[in-house]
Parts: C-alpha cells; sequence; structure tokens
C-alpha cells in the first residue's frame, strides 16, 4: 500500500512534497470554492490511479529544480521578536463580504468577519460551507437550542437537509478539480526507527486505497451507520480505515492504541461494534505491542460477544526497507478462523471502484470516547457536514495553510486532534501531512527537529508536555537542526505556560516563527481559541481571541451569574457552532446534565479562563482543578506555570488533598532538569519563587521531586492518578496500563509523605 522511495539529486537531499504544484502563485485552491457535485464544471475523465514506481526518481528531480526556486522566495520571519509578529497594518485590503477570504490579513479584517459571524451566523456559516463540495447545498444552515428548560431541549443541527460525503472532500474532489493533484503526496509517514528512505502515498494512491479497503468493510457487511471499532498505532493504514469507514458511511469509533484489553472491550460494547480493524503489533519508542493479542483479549470478555469480524493489518507490509521489529513474534499470534482476516489479503479480492455514500450532514461521522468525571467513557458523536465544515475552515485559517506547505501534528489518532488535524482538517484542505509512528525521545530527544529537517516541515502542531519534556535536556538537541524550513508553530492540549512557550519559540522557532496557542476539547471538534498568524500580537501562555462564530462568556462559579471582562470565571460559549458534538452516544441526558445544566442556555466546558482588558483569553485549567486554600481560589496551572520558571525546573503538576484547616493542600509533584539534584535548599528556592510570582497567599504545602509523571502514551499528564496518591485513595487508581510508564505509580506512591505505603 505504502510506497518507498529513496532518492536523491546530485548531493541535496530532495524535498519532495510539493509534486504537482504547478506555481504556489498560480495555483487555483478548489478548496476555497463552492462546487455542487451535481453540477460540477470540471471534467471527470477516467484516469489511472497507480502510479508508475519507476517514474518516482524523474518526479522528484524535475520537483527538486521548482522546489529550489521555490525556496528562494519564502522569505521567513527573521525578526527577533517575542509577543509581536510580523504585525500587518489595518490600510490591506478589506474584506468584501461575498465570500470568506483565503486567509486573514489583518486585525482589522478579523474584527469585521467575526462580528458578521456573531450577528448573522447563518450568513457566516453558509459561506463557510461553500468551501466544501455538496451533492446538495443545504438551505437549513443553523438550527439550534441550548437552554433545556423549553420545550425543545438542548437540540443541535446543522445543514440539516445538505447532503455531502466526508471522505469525497477530503480525497476525490481534490483530484477532479485538478487531475495533477493526484501525484501530489497526502501523507507522509515517519516509522519509529528512523530511515533515510521516504515513505509516502500520494492523493491518487490513497484514494485508491481508501476505495479498495471500503469495499473490503461492505464485503463483510459493513452498511451505513453501522459501527466500527478501529484500534490502531499511529501508521497511515489508521488513516485508510477512518477515511473508508466515511466513505460508506460506516461510523468509525477510534481506540486509542495504548488502551488496555479492558478498556478495549468497553468502548467495542458501547458503541454496538460489529467489526474490528486492527493491527498484529505496533511500535514506539522501540518497544513493540501486540495490540490484535489485546484485541483477542477484549473479544474473549462477555460483552464483545457481537463482534463477528476482526480485519488485521500487517505491520509495514509492502515496505521492504523497513526492518520488520515484531518477525520475530508474528508466529505467536492468536488466529480465529472465520472471524480473523488479513487486511492485504483481502485487498487482493476486491476492486478499486466504490462511489461515496452521500450521506445527510447530520448523519455520524464518528464516535470519540473521551473520559468522563465518574471514570465511565462519553462517546462523544460528531456529524458529517458540521463537523467537516469547521474542521477545515479552522485548519485553514489557524495555521494559515498554503498548497505545498508540510504539516506535522504529532497528535495519535486517537484523540480527537488526531482526527481533526491529522486527518480531516489537513486532507480538506489538500494539505501533505506528516504521521509520526514514533515518541519525541526516541531513539534521543532530537527526534522531532530531525523530522522537520528530513522533511522540510513548514507547520509543527505539538503538545506542551512534549514541549517541556524537551526543554529540560540540553539546547544543542535543537539547535545541531536546522529547523529553517519551519514558519508556524503549535500547541495543543492544555495551557502552555509562558516559560515553555518561550523556549518554542526562541530555541526551537528560533524566534522567528509564530506560536498558535490554541485552546479546545473533544466536545468541540475543532479550534475554539486561538491566534491567527501574523494578524495580531501574541502574548505567552494566551491563547489570545475567540475563532469565528465562537461567543465566549464567563460566569461566576459562586453566584452563577456572567461576568464582564477583564474578569476571571467558569468559561461558557454562548451559542452553537457547526463542529459542536451533538450528544453522547445513547445518552443525551447525560449530555445535556454535564454540558448545559450548570449555566441554562449556555454549553459549559468545564474550564475556567481569564479574560484581561485586551480581550486576550487565558486559560486557567479544568475547574476541578482550582484549589480552594484558606478561602482563595488557585488555579493549579498558576502554580505549574511558576514552578517551571525556576531555571532546575522541567515540569511540575500540582494537585489539592484534603486539609482539615485550610479546606485543601497543596501537592506539587516536581521533575527537574538534567543534572540538577534535589536538595532541601532547591525545594524553599521553589516555595519562595511560587509565593513570588503569584503571592504570598500560595504556599506548596509538599514539593515532590520524581524522575517522571505519569502520563499517557500521547503525553497526557494523568492528574487523576495524582490526585488518588495524594488523597491517599491508592487502592483505587483505575487502569494504569496505557501510562507510558506504569511503574512510575508504584515509585511516587513508594515516595510520597501523604500515603502509609511501606518504603
Amino acid at each position: 500500500m505504502l510506497s518507498t522511495t529513496k532518492y536523491s539529486y546530485g548531493k541535496t537531499s530532495i524535498r519532495h512534497l510539493s509534486v504537482w504544484i504547478k506555481n504556489l502563485n498560480d495555483v487555483a485552491r478548489s478548496t476555497s470554492c463552492f462546487h455542487t457535485l451535481s453540477t460540477c464544471h470540471f471534467p471527470i475523465a477516467p484516469s489511472t490511479l497507480v502510479k508508475n514506481s519507476a517514474n518516482n526518481n524523474a518526479i522528484h528531480k524535475s520537483v527538486a529544480q521548482r522546489s529550489t526556486l521555490l525556496s528562494l522566495t519564502n522569505n521567513f520571519l527573521s525578526d527577533p521578536i517575542i509577543t509581536r509578529i510580523c504585525r500587518q497594518a489595518s490600510t490591506d485590503t478589506v474584506w468584501n463580504e461575498t465570500s470568506l477570504p483565503e486567509r486573514i490579513k489583518t486585525l482589522d479584517e478579523y474584527k469585521a468577519i467575526y462580528s458578521l459571524s456573531i450577528k448573522d451566523p447563518t450568513r457566516f456559516w453558509k459561506m463557510a460551507a461553500e468551501r466544501l463540495d455538496w451533492y446538495r447545498f443545504p438551505t437549513k444552515i443553523k438550527n439550534t437550542e441550548f437552554d433545556y428548560r423549553t420545550s425543545r431541549g438542548v437540540d443541535i443541527k446543522w445543514y440539516q437537509d445538505g447532503i455531502i460525503n466526508a471522505c469525497y472532500n477530503c480525497l476525490d474532489r481534490h483530484i477532479h478539480h485538478d487531475h495533477s493533484i493526484a501525484q501530489q503526496v497526502a501523507l507522509i509517514f515517519e516509522p519509529d526507527t528512523p530511515t533515510e528512505s521516504r515513505h509516502h502515498l500520494t492523493y491518487a494512491e490513497l484514494l485508491r486505497d481508501v476505495k479498495k479497503f471500503a469495499n473490503v468493510l461492505k464485503k463483510h457487511g459493513v452498511q451505513k451507520r453501522d459501527r466500527v471499532t478501529i484500534y490502531m498505532p499511529m501508521v497511515v493504514e489508521a488513516c485508510i480505515a477512518m477515511l473508508a469507514c466515511a466513505r460508506i458511511g460506516a461510523v468509525h469509533s477510534v481506540i486509542f492504541g495504548g488502551f488496555s484489553a479492558n478498556n478495549v472491550a468497553d468502548r467495542i460494547s458501547d458503541c454496538e461494534s460489529t467489526v474490528v480493524i486492527t493491527t498484529d503489533f505496533g511500535v514506539r519508542g522501540g518497544k513493540c505491542s501486540p495490540l490484535k493479542n489485546k484485541i483477542d483479549q477484549a473479544l474473549n470478555l462477555k460483552q464483545c460477544s457481537n463482534v463477528k469480524t476482526v480485519l488485521v493489518f500487517e505491520r509495514n507490509h509492502g515496505m521492504t526497507e523497513l526492518k520488520d521489529d515484531c518477525a520475530d513474534l508474528r508466529d505467536s499470534l492468536e488466529w480465529t478462523e472465520g472471524r480473523d482476516f488479513w487486511v492485504h489479503k483481502e485487498m487482493e479480492t476486491v476492486n478499486d471502484k466504490c462511489e461515496p455514500e452521500r450521506m445527510n450532514a447530520e448523519d455520524p461521522l464518528f464516535i470519540l470516547y473521551t473520559s468522563g468525571s465518574t471514570g465511565a467513557p462519553k462517546g462523544i458523536i460528531h456529524t458529517t457536514g458540521g463537523y467537516l465544515t469547521y474542521t477545515s475552515l479552522t485548519f485553514k485559517y489557524v495555521f494559515d495553510y498554503n498548497p505545498g506547505d508540510v504539516y506535522m501534528c504529532t497528535a495519535d489518532i486517537g484523540w480527537i486532534t488526531g482526527h481533526s488535524y491529522v486527518v480531516y482538517g489537513p486532507l480538506a484542505n489538500r494539505a501533505t501531512t506528516v504521521i509520526f509512528e514514533g515518541v519525541p525521545t526516541y531513539p534521543d530527544v532530537s527526534r522531532y527537529w530531525n523530522i522537520i529537517d528530513k522533511h522540510e516541515v513548514n507547520i509543527f502542531y505539538t503538545a506542551p508536555t512534549a514541549i517541556r519534556s524537551l526543554m529540560q535536556h540540553d539546547d544543542t538537541y535543537v539547535t545541531n537542526t536546522s529547523r529553517q524550513s519551519l514558519r508556524l508553530l503549535g500547541s495543543v492540549g492544555e495551557p502552555i505556560n509562558p516559560e515553555a512557550w518561550r523556549w518554542y519559540h526562541s530555541v526551537v522557532g528560533d524566534h522567528r516563527c509564530p506560536i498558535v496557542d490554541t485552546w479546545w476539547q473533544t466536545e468541540t471538534g475543532g479550534i475554539m481559541i486561538s491566534p491567527l498568524p501574523n494578524v495580531w500580537e501574541l502574548e505567552p501562555g494566551s491563547a489570545t481571541l475567540p475563532f469565528f462564530g465562537i461567543q465566549t462568556q464567563l460566569f461566576d462559579k459562586k453566584t452563577k451569574k456572567p461576568l464582564e471582562p477583564p474578569n476571571q470565571g467558569e468559561l461558557c460559549i454562548a451559542d452553537s457552532w457547526p463542529g459542536q458534538t451533538r450528544s453522547l452516544y445513547r445518552n443525551h441526558e447525560r449530555f445535556v446534565d454535564v454540558y448545559f445544566k450548570t449555566y441554562p442556555g449556555y454549553y459549559f466546558t468545564g474550564d475556567g479562563c481569564e479574560i484581561k482588558e485586551n480581550g486576550y483569553h487565558w486559560i486557567t485549567g479544568r475547574v476541578d482543578d482550582v484549589l480552594v486554600i484558606s478561602g482563595h481560589n488557585i488555579g493549579t496551572a498558576e502554580v505549574e506555570s511558576a514552578l517551571v520558571q525556576h531555571d532546575g525546573v522541567a515540569e511540575a503538576a500540582v494537585v489539592g488533598y484534603p486539609d482539615p484547616k485550610k479546606n485543601q493542600g497543596m501537592y506539587c509533584f516536581v521533575t527537574l532538569k538534567d543534572h540538577v539534584e534535589p536538595s532541601e535548599e532547591l525545594r524553599k528556592d521553589l516555595i519562595r519563587s511560587v509565593r513570588d510570582i503569584i503571592g504570598a497567599h500560595v504556599y506548596p504545602d509538599v514539593i515532590h521531586f520524581t524522575s517522571n509523571l505519569p502520563k499517557t502514551r500521547s503525553g497526557k499528564i494523568m492528574r487523576r492518578i495524582l490526585r488518588k496518591i495524594v488523597e491517599p485513595d491508592t487502592s483505587n487508581l483505575g487502569d494504569i496500563s496505557t501510562l507510558n510508564d506504569p511503574a512510575i505509580v508504584e515509585e511516587l506512591i513508594n515516595n510520597s509523605p501523604r500515603t502509609k505505603h511501606p518504603q
């Protein structure tokens, strides 16, 4: 499936990714135009989708010459500015108001479009929908109700009479509008172990494989609206599986490859899947994980008795240049005849003709499970038309994507960021996107920066946790690489503390790359608050201003009354947007209880936020991460930020524990930078730093030095486990098998003064 080529042009490493971009200044960007499929003005002639691999080198040589010319015109920002990045004058061309612009150029333009999106959301979101191709363009744009007290109750519908297909919009339409796009690279695969070769799929190859795998699904009885579980590592085949489901109208439910068999079983059972897609093995950080065996274990549990088919991808099948890290383990695979099927063998039995299923805009596209406060996972439902409209538009504007850019997001497809900004958002914009199988520290901590150089990545989107873990090492791991291709950096997953922001900007971005610090949630579908690059001033640690159509509102936690900025409170959204989740699978009542009853008529995000005089938003973290100590509300994110400002601190996580005198005590887990040793003097210095930065009323009760923190394989700190340790309630830690290093939990328990665990 995935072609592997190794090539050079003279002694120069060749950038192959702009393959059929004829001229960046002349390309008509098909994603900016509205096309109705039934009246498409582009000729759709038959074309051969299978690329002749013998022509690879010739293709790449010609592009290498063109890329060299293009690189001379790509004058990246070079001024060493931190908070003001190339602010453009407001005297530029004014938006014409008839369609959405290709890019947002000025703050005045943003304000004008934002004002329209709030005052006339129907008109704005109609223009946003015109960026996609529809079988029937919707006439009913917005039909939503947030107030559960009305007779209608909470009900969210967008584009409800529109007919569309998400897969078509990510693949077919680009080729139909311009046949040369068939040979543009869509996906670049970067394996766990570094290689010199390039592994990539063009849009034509990706479309061919998606069609064939969609036919495999059909062969095994999958129909429109059936739920299909995908349990895969971060590989190209996972993207193929998602798009194949979307093509035939099946609802995919992707489960992160690090989840245990019990967690997998619960999710399969809840969404009532009868078909599971997996791989024999996954590899991360040089370690082999037997995913097929975990599926076997899950399916042996009673709740999964309805599963009839397991489709198994063979790791690195067809990529002969890649080492098969798990070859010795393949003979140990269990196999159930009649249930288990190798995908590569099934693909040989089908053709590559598969028309996209025509879907109502409100038909579900996928279910994605996220953690609930009760511990039971919530099945977030995202629908086809609204979700794709929103992710497509946010990707285009927030990342200022231009044809020929190489984009890399480090998120796993098991999380919402992988769905929205690895697969659907980029491909809907005809982007070239990197799929990275590994971790940022393998084989060493320069891996990200080497990947950026290897593939000449222009846009890089990662998590603050990864940034903080990498900044604790010597800067030479970064500075020994070029990174000259970079023009934009992004942050996602949690608030980024100013110290990490500055390091990211100055060391990784050489003071020249804007940072889009994005805030959003699984439930929102796409980015909600974020800078738009080169449009307004940046402030380290602030997500700045809301995206179009997003109307934020702060509330007082005690009085439940709205607050006017500048102020700090609980963050709500006043009106709906197309990318919003519609409900929880089979549990609309819980959906209403969690998101709409706290503040009637508003969507409650569960996050705290401070909005300052300039309108900039500073996310303070989950409201359940706010400590109430001696009558003072103290945001844990604020304390963590203060701790990591210390020169010796790499990372910090702050949680509360019951205290009879102060209501709560403050417990700080701290990891130190290389060559910094814990000491009583350092502990006192950290306490002093926190008090100096935040205020004398903030006093960390416990500073717990640790070599690591419990994190998921995607890098998210599991504060739930930390809270259990310090409560202490170590008998109820839940499943820790998904952690990157489960052994750290026992180490923390043994060393915590809050536990009575034997030393």
